[in-house]
């Protein structure tokens, strides 16, 4: 499926166009969600989670969910309810390395109660709810906690937010160290022609390709700051015996193991090239038995202020298309210009999806 060379490229779209409907909405809901209450302290709370067993981050009946599980720990540490506030919204399945929130917090005296009693270190706020959170199912902790002003919203003062998507091209079976945590390809993916595709994706632009239905946003511009995609090491990385050789002799002549090598390792030297199954013979090249092959290892970079809903799994949906030749940088610029997510690629699957920052001007 390619595209005819007559098509144009992507529309530019004015900048300031787009920002405005959404720039009032946010200053509303902000507004409505700011304390009154001067005893209350707000903290702004930075979590990690593992999504799989979660049915996303906002709260839903009868359902485990990162805002529940999070509300419930700060009950029990406060000894009364919280309501939780997210800087960005996360579904089932998918990850983060650093979701923000905020939280407003009126500390009581549980001895005398109604005496208020000045507001806790951020450093025990992490502590204590850290404690009850890993007597959950263990997948979500707190990673930072700060004290900001009561009219600091998580969601609305974020400047950008920064996803990761990580792919696994090979035809082996996935690791179970994988599982859950990556989007197996068994196809081999061209990099350079993934690459050339963020290249047209990139920037301001009508973005209702990528927009799932149920999308909530007012206007479908966007701005696309960042969209990369590089190969990386697998994961997790052990080093193969070729590797360990090769720094042992860039370090013979050092006592110290923290020297840096002398030559840096080649992205294609964690393969594992030296320790893999020849599946022609079924015999080790080193006549070992139990080596796994390992995966080429991918991720996809997404950076901008804000996304639409199910943006990014779109996106990557496409670029995998690209990758495996199914699609070219010129039906990318068609299905851009389509303005329907109906010309879009079938959406990546949640697992490999990671929130990875949430970038604030902190006061």
């Amino acid at each position: 499926m390619t595209g005819s060379p007559t098509e144009s490229r992507p529309s530019k779209i004015l900048k300031t166009q787009g920002h405005t409907d959404q720039d009032k909405e946010d200053k509303q809901l902000q507004d409505l969600s700011m304390s009154k209450n001067p005893r209350i302290q707000r903290y702004l709370v930075a979590i990690e989670y593992i999504g799989t067993r979660f049915s996303g981050s906002q709260q839903q009946p009868n359902c485990r969910t990162v805002v529940g599980v999070l509300e419930e720990a700060f009950h029990k540490f406060i000894g009364q309810p919280v309501s939780i506030f997210c800087s960005s919204r996360t579904d089932a399945g998918v990850h983060a390395l650093s979701n923000v929130c905020h939280v407003d917090v009126e500390r009581i005296s549980k001895r005398k109660p109604g005496e208020v009693l000045p507001p806790h270190e951020p450093s025990v706020v992490r502590r204590a709810v850290n404690h009850f959170l890993q007597k959950n199912e263990g997948d979500i902790s707190v990673i930072d906690v700060r004290c900001v002003p009561n009219d600091f919203h998580a969601r609305f003062k974020a400047q950008e937010r920064t996803y990761f998507y990580r792919l696994v091209s090979g035809s082996e079976p996935l690791s179970t160290f994988e599982k859950e945590r990556a989007w197996h390809v068994p196809e081999k993916l061209d990099l350079n022609a993934m690459q050339e595709a963020c290249k047209v994706l990139v920037g301001h632009h009508d973005f209702s390709s990528f927009r799932a239905a149920g999308c909530q946003a007012n206007s479908p511009i966007r701005t696309l700051d960042e969209l990369h995609v590089c190969e990386v090491p697998a994961t997790p990385y052990f080093p193969s015996i070729t590797e360990r050789e090769q720094n042992n002799s860039s370090l013979k002549d050092s006592h110290t193991c923290s020297v840096k090598p002398e030559v840096e390792l080649p992205i294609n030297s964690f393969s594992n090239t030296n320790d893999m199954v020849d599946t022609n013979n079924g015999k080790s090249n080193l006549e070992e038995f139990g080596i796994r092959r390992r995966h080429c290892s991918y991720v996809v970079t997404a950076r901008a202020r804000s996304f639409l809903y199910h943006q990014v799994r779109l996106l990557v949906g496409v670029l995998k298309c690209v990758g495996t030749g199914e699609l070219t940088t010129s039906d990318v610029e068609r299905i851009l210009n389509a303005k329907t997510v109906t010309a879009a690629s079938p959406m990546a699957p949640a697992c490999g999806l990671y929130l990875g920052r949430v970038k604030y001007d902190l006061p």
